[in-house]
């Protein structure tokens, strides 16, 4: 692309997000009520976690706990609005949260899928609290969830499919207005012969989001 249109690809590549990953995670913390002031713990170092964490602090959180496995992801979650970061696993991870919220959080956005990592944001809900989620939950078996331990600590869950054009509008303003940038979570650019190589790049963890230039 020609020097002169620098500004518009660059733009471009700020608004892509738009059509996924960015109004996903918007829709975890609008799902998991976040807003000014509050603490909020977010599962998942991926696109749409590092897209939740940048939701978060554009809704006010004053403390935004980003839980991961890389710590390059978790760099990208600081630099989007993260005051602490999280790369323990397991149980560890889950006393790490707790430590750090004195017992959980009101609000926590469940941004992977799996059966893990709800468990852990049941565990890391404090009773009353509410988890958003909008990680596809493919291959995860109810009977494989801490079902009870939401019961008892009576917690809301809500969320599934984000209605991402419900959300553009509004994010697309601050896109253009210069307070909002997803644009770090494309991590690797190929051209339209490497798109393979973008597919498996992301498949084992080596890039978070793939742009295709033509």
């Amino acid at each position: 692309m020609p020097d002169e249109h620098a500004d518009d690809e660059g733009t471009l590549e700020k608004l892509l997000p738009l059509t996924d990953v960015l109004g996903t995670g918007h829709h975890a913390a609008v799902s998991a009520e976040v807003g000014p002031g509050d603490t909020v713990v977010v599962i998942g170092d991926g696109a749409v976690g590092l897209s939740g964490v940048l939701a978060a602090q554009r809704l006010g959180a004053e403390r935004i706990i980003a839980m991961g496995h890389h710590e390059d992801r978790l760099e990208i979650a600081e630099e989007f609005g993260a005051t602490e970061t999280v790369a323990e696993r397991g149980d560890a991870a889950i006393e790490r949260v707790q430590e750090l919220t004195n017992g959980g959080s009101n609000h926590v956005m469940e941004c992977v899928g799996a059966s893990a990592s709800m468990n852990t944001a049941i565990e890391v809900a404090r009773p009353d609290g509410t988890i958003g989620y909008v990680g596809v939950p493919y291959g995860v078996e109810t009977d494989g969830l801490d079902l009870l331990s939401m019961f008892r600590n009576n917690l809301t869950l809500q969320g599934g499919v984000a209605p991402v054009r419900d959300y553009a509008e509004e994010l697309m303003a601050d896109i253009l207005g210069g307070t909002l940038d997803p644009s770090p979570i494309f991590t690797k650019t190929v051209d339209l012969d490497g798109v393979p190589e973008g597919y498996e790049a992301m498949d084992q963890r080596d890039a978070i989001k793939v742009l295709v230039k033509m």
